[in-house]
């Protein structure tokens, strides 16, 4: 019996150690679906965590994975930026999203798993939200169905700042406002993300601990100037750089308050 045991307990010491052989790094690529080689302007890549350092987090669609290198870039040796492992898509993602992120790279099974907490949280959602489509994801705005209606996009906030609350209490939040949308976008209609942005600011009246970072009227009177091309929602890199540099001024003055 006790020769048993014993050849029990090696098995089951030699599975956890298979186990807990996978990196934080694998992990990291393991959910962001993309390695170092086809991660075209670098958001997406591995941090490895400096201790001394406090810890940020930026959570948004394709217009934050673009200037998340830039913020990184400002704060470097300051602070620890990641940014979420894939793009934020819409408000109804973001819980599942950021649960995946958490119990994935805290799981007890990487050898140097994450043991940090989040000092700052930037959060945009929006721009997915007030999108119309087609079976499901073609960009069509006289014939989709859009994603979420202003109400949808109320309480999917409502959840998200709960959320934050609940899981991260020690941490800053700052919300982003929506980036505009340009006349001729092919699946939003221009003044949606204005429209959306109330809707987002009538619930952080109720949040006063929340930051804003007004990225909206930032850009807005920049937009033809830093557009990709007319009709388009994406920014050139003058438009990429002058965000990064707000959100990085906005970090960095949350930071400093810690």
């Amino acid at each position: 019996m006790f020769r048993f045991l014993s050849t029990l307990l090696i098995i089951l010491i030699a599975a956890v150690s298979v186990q807990a052989s996978q990196t934080a790094e694998e992990a990291w690529y393991g959910i962001a679906l993309r390695n170092k080689e086809n991660d075209k302007n670098k958001a997406f890549l591995y941090i490895e965590n400096n201790p001394a350092l406090p810890n940020v987090l930026i959570y948004g669609d394709s217009i934050s994975i673009a200037y998340t290198p830039i913020v990184r870039g400002l704060l470097e040796g300051e602070a620890n930026v990641y940014r979420l492992h894939v793009n934020g898509g819409f408000s109804a993602s973001f819980i599942e999203k950021m649960d995946t992120l958490h119990e994935t790279m805290r799981d007890w099974k990487i050898k140097d798993r994450w043991a940090h907490d989040w000092d700052v949280i930037q959060v945009n959602v929006g721009l997915h939200d007030l999108k119309y489509v087609v079976n499901g994801s073609k960009l069509d705005k006289e014939n989709g169905e859009q994603v979420a209606s202003l109400s949808e996009y109320e309480q999917n906030l409502r959840d998200i700042f709960a959320y934050l609350k609940r899981e991260h209490p020690g941490a800053k939040i700052v919300f982003a406002l929506t980036t505009p949308v340009p006349e001729g976008e092919r699946g939003r209609h221009a003044g949606d993300a204005k429209r959306y942005n109330e809707v987002a600011l009538k619930v952080l009246r109720d949040h006063p601990e929340i930051a804003v970072n007004d990225l909206y009227a930032f850009t807005v009177g920049h937009h033809e100037q830093w557009w990709t091309r007319p009709g388009n929602v994406h920014f050139n890199p003058e438009g990429i750089r002058a965000q990064g540099e707000a959100v990085a001024y906005k970090l960095k003055e949350l930071l400093r308050e810690e």
